[in-house]
């Protein structure tokens, strides 16, 4: 079994005890992402979940992958009137290629201004 652990400067260096990817085998596993520190932090659930694709998206991208390679989401929302606007930017960026996916309600993110995060599992 190999398992290999990866951070990317590009999306901001862990500041507590996570990594961005684990490889195991032939699946990547990523930590939930949010829009913090982006230029959608204190956007609308859709905006921040864009920006969230987007950092899967580099993720993806280092390992010749693309978002049609995610296998399964999970996305927290802390507040369920943002639902449809995330379902709206998720069927966007996702095309043809939906993953299996549970949202789950949360009553926070670390941040105030955070309305979702998402974490990822991409086959390899």
């Amino acid at each position: 079994m190999t398992i290999t652990r990866k951070n990317f400067e590009e999306l901001g260096l862990p500041v507590g005890p996570y990594t961005h990817v684990v490889k195991h085998e032939s699946t990547l596993h990523t930590s939930g992402f949010t829009a913090f520190g982006t230029n959608a932090q204190n956007s609308s659930g859709g905006e921040q979940a864009h920006a969230v694709m987007d950092q899967l998206e580099i993720i993806a991208r280092h390992y010749g992958k693309s978002l049609a390679d995610l296998v399964k989401v999970t996305v927290f929302i802390t507040n369920p009137a943002v639902i449809p606007e995330i379902r709206d930017a998720l069927t966007e960026r996702y095309g043809a290629h939906v993953p299996a996916s549970s949202m789950v309600m949360v009553s926070g993110l670390f941040a105030p201004e955070l309305k979702v995060e998402i974490e990822g599992m991409f086959g390899l």
